[in-house]
């Protein structure tokens, strides 16, 4: 089972759930809560011409198996980075950029887009967002990318559709050791299909690895600081390269915050808590009451456990597609009412509308593929994660995420101990470095109906970043993300930071109706 911590792309119709985030990242260290030894950098100084001053062949984009290309405004073009960090001299892999320039005459520069995962494929969500950041395109260039392991950027594989679709039937909360045991198995086969399937990327495609890239690009780009866009993952990673690089740092927004003082178990108690609060937020809004909502939603669960719905497809709706089917629609609130409908079918035993939307997250289309984004989020952070609970350790943690949230305790709970279980290479940090001693301010913003990255974070967040760094922006909203959610006053705080240098007061609040 994978954890639901992805950023909900607003912007593609094959939704890009979000949010998020890796359970820690590979960030640069010196990490006293990580025990390791800070990393050697290689600053662009050291970097060679061949990589610096290569020269991007911008075309018009080319249609692919998922998609047709964007208008005429939109050009594609490739990158060279090293496979390997430690040696930018030798082997490098394809990284493939996508960008729509500037249309007024005033320019700053380029505007760097990450939207999350991690495994968001910029090349595909970029062009979707730009009527969302329609004021931003007239100063600056518009460019995203998929990033090391995602989409066009060596995208990885590590099981095929069949396989995927297998793996929904194995319990993601098992109460028996032979389902204990299958859920386990389950979790080695994906990582031994990595092993096979990556190869020697497998061990490249950190969040640190991804920092360095975007230090590449801006060169490349023609920028002497980054100016960038970070949604949920998107966060973490700007964080690691405001610390990797803080001279470097330009104009940063981090929008939905991931926790940076939070491991692996902690996040997924982070996100407990938050969908949880989102759970509570939508039942109210339905007349409920959210505690015995909850145990309503709660029983409907272990009821389609040991009894699988029957669907309209004639696929079966097993409990973690059930799960997931409530997931999907909390990320926004304008998909509330989709829930509503969704759980009344389900209590007359119709399992057909909480698959579709389970469908939906899952990237799998009417023919029964599926997307590769939960593959590159899994390889990306288990990359990055270095606690691997165990079966014991998870089992007494798993009281505590229960009383958390009897609906999404369970499922994180669980997940904190197959997510990563025998994977082929270590974790590399317990969480990132995001400290950044005299960069330029970030704005760091945090809802507070937020389900996958609790608003909390962002305060932790701009604390990390350090003094005169970290400025907080807070919303009284829902949903995932703020900016492009319906508030004036981050829309306009947001542009006026990005468009004109304007850093706002830390701790400003807009409230839900500004």
């Amino acid at each position: 089972m994978r954890r639901f911590v992805r950023w909900a792309a607003m912007t593609t119709a094959a939704a890009l759930l979000a949010a998020g985030c890796s359970g820690s990242s590979g960030g640069g260290a010196g990490d006293e809560r990580s025990g390791s030894a800070r990393p050697t950098t290689t600053g662009a100084k050291a970097l060679p011409a061949a990589l610096t001053s290569q020269k991007l062949d911008w075309v018009r984009c080319k249609t692919t198996a998922d998609s047709s290309p964007p208008g005429r405004d939109w050009q594609c073009a490739t990158l060279k980075a090293p496979l390997d960090w430690s040696k930018p001299g030798g082997e490098t892999i394809d990284l493939a950029l996508i960008r729509s320039k500037a249309r007024g005459g005033d320019r700053i520069g380029s505007l760097l887009f990450n939207f999350g995962g991690p495994g968001a494929s910029g090349v595909a969500g970029m062009p979707g967002y730009a009527a969302t950041v329609s004021l931003l395109r007239e100063r600056y260039d518009l460019v995203s990318w998929d990033p090391r392991g995602v989409g066009a950027s060596e995208g990885v594989r590590c099981r095929g559709d069949k396989e995927t679709q297998a793996a929904e039937a194995v319990d993601a909360t098992p109460d028996t050791p032979a389902e204990e045991r299958a859920y386990l198995r389950d979790a080695t086969d994906f990582a031994q299909g990595c092993e096979k399937g990556v190869g020697r990327l497998l061990a490249h495609v950190s969040t640190t690895d991804t920092a360095r890239d975007m230090d590449l690009m801006r060169q490349v780009l023609g920028d002497k600081e980054l100016h960038y866009f970070g949604i949920s993952y998107g966060t973490q990673l700007g964080g690691v390269y405001a610390h990797l690089f803080p001279e470097k740092v330009g104009r940063l927004v981090l929008d939905a915050v991931v926790d940076p003082t939070a491991d692996l178990v902690d996040h997924r108690k982070n996100q407990a808590r938050g969908f949880q609060r989102a759970l509570d937020n939508y039942l109210e809004s339905t007349g409920q009451d959210p505690e015995r909502g909850t145990r309503k939603i709660a029983d409907l669960l272990e009821r389609i456990d040991v009894d699988p719905l029957n669907t309209y497809s004639g696929r079966k709706l097993t409990q973690v597609l059930a799960f997931t089917g409530v997931v999907w629609p909390l990320y926004r609130q304008d998909s509330w009412p989709s829930l509503t409908s969704a759980l009344d079918t389900a209590e007359q035993g119709d399992g057909s509308e909480l698959l579709a939307l389970a469908d939906g997250y899952n990237e799998r289309d009417a023919s029964g593929r599926y997307g590769l984004l939960t593959q590159s989020q899994r390889v990306i952070s288990c990359l990055d994660d270095k606690q691997r609970p165990t079966l014991a350790e998870t089992k007494k943690l798993l009281p505590e995420f229960e009383k958390i949230s009897p609906v999404f305790g369970p499922f994180l709970g669980w997940d904190a101990a197959g997510w990563c279980h025998d994977w082929p290479v270590p974790g590399q940090y317990a969480t990132p470095e995001v400290s950044a001693p005299g960069a330029a301010p970030v704005l760091v913003i945090g809802n507070t109906g937020d389900p996958a990255t609790p608003y909390e974070g962002a305060r932790r967040m701009a604390d990390e970043l350090g003094k005169g760094v970290g400025v907080e922006l807070t919303w009284k909203g829902e949903g995932h993300g703020a900016y492009g959610s319906g508030s004036d006053c981050v829309n306009s705080t947001v542009n006026a930071y990005l468009l004109k240098g304007t850093v706002p007061k830390d701790g400003r609040v807009c409230g839900r109706r500004q």
